[in-house]
């Protein structure tokens, strides 16, 4: 009995799998191009192509495979990819989970919290209804997808994840080499909250969930310590040892710069707590933003 890992090349999938290697537990990634060895299995979401043999009996999934968010401007074409790279990649997926004569008992589904849309500076969990605009559009349908599997009697879990820390790659990857030559500064008007994990304690919670088979739904994987953009600007800025622009970056720059990625992603607020974590009993390594960017860095 193997856990099935899409997008495991990635930042989360990489560390998730090391983590589920070292207790012994059998990965089986699945991969787009030809598989090299038996711990690969092939699929291909927009030919509708999947290997079902390696669904059928297996311990659980983690479905973890989309196009970068973050990764460049949104052009139309490039936001119809994020789309059919998360809902047409879920729905196959769940197909053939739902196909199988003996389907995994648990799935976990990556999501965002930025279902949530700009929720300013409420403190909000997972009871709080659909946000406004592209990306909590996107999560939604992305969501849905995932709980059809929920409706074939598979446990589902939907991962609505905030700003993962690593110095690996992700949101600080990008934001690091800035920070080290003294250039960061907060983004508008650095009021707006950003929720954010370290990766340690996403691996941690997602394993927790793997484990608890009362976990089921959207579950938010974020600290339970979100900042505002500046006080997460300083912090950061303290942990490489340099200073912050004293003076923010206009949000009217960064559309410019960014555009709807700017306004849907950077400057929208998420005071996302993680309820469901709690309840179940999960315990955070870094449950502060200076504790979680000393480990990682």
């Amino acid at each position: 009995m193997a856990i099935i890992v899409t997008g495991a090349s990635g930042l989360l999938g990489s560390a998730l799998g090391q983590a589920l290697r070292d207790e012994g537990r059998e990965v089986v990634r699945l991969v787009r191009r030809k598989p090299q060895g038996p711990d690969e299995a092939f699929w291909q979401p927009s030919e509708q192509v999947i290997d079902l043999s390696v669904l059928d009996g297996a311990e659980g999934v983690v479905h973890l495979a989309g196009a970068s968010i973050g990764d460049r401007r949104w052009s139309e074409a490039y936001k119809r990819e994020l789309v059919a790279s998360r809902v047409e990649g879920t729905r196959v997926l769940v197909d053939g989970l739902r196909e199988v004569a003996t389907p995994p008992p648990v799935l976990l589904s990556a999501s965002g919290v930025d279902f949530y849309g700009d929720t300013g500076d409420r403190e909000i969990d997972e009871d709080q209804g659909k946000g406004t605009g592209f990306l909590p559009d996107l999560c939604e349908r992305w969501e849905a997808e995932a709980v059809r599997a929920g409706e074939a009697g598979i446990r589902t879990v939907r991962l609505r994840t905030g700003l993962v820390l690593s110095r690996k790659g992700g949101a600080l990857g990008r934001m690091l080499p800035i920070f080290k030559m003294g250039l960061g500064a907060p983004l508008g008007s650095g009021k707006q909250y950003w929720s954010w994990i370290s990766v340690d304690d996403w691996v941690g919670a997602a394993l927790h969930v793997l484990r608890n088979p009362d976990v089921t739904g959207p579950v938010n994987f974020t600290s339970p310590s979100p900042v505002t953009n500046t006080e997460f600007t300083r912090t950061l800025a303290r942990a490489v040892r340099r200073s912050a622009m004293p003076i923010p970056v206009p949000a009217f720059a960064l559309s410019l710069g960014l555009g709807e990625f700017a306004r849907e992603g950077l400057l929208p607020g998420h005071r996302v707590l993680p309820r469901k974590l709690a309840d179940s009993g999960y315990r955070f390594a870094h449950s502060s933003l200076d504790e979680a960017l000393r480990a990682v860095l």
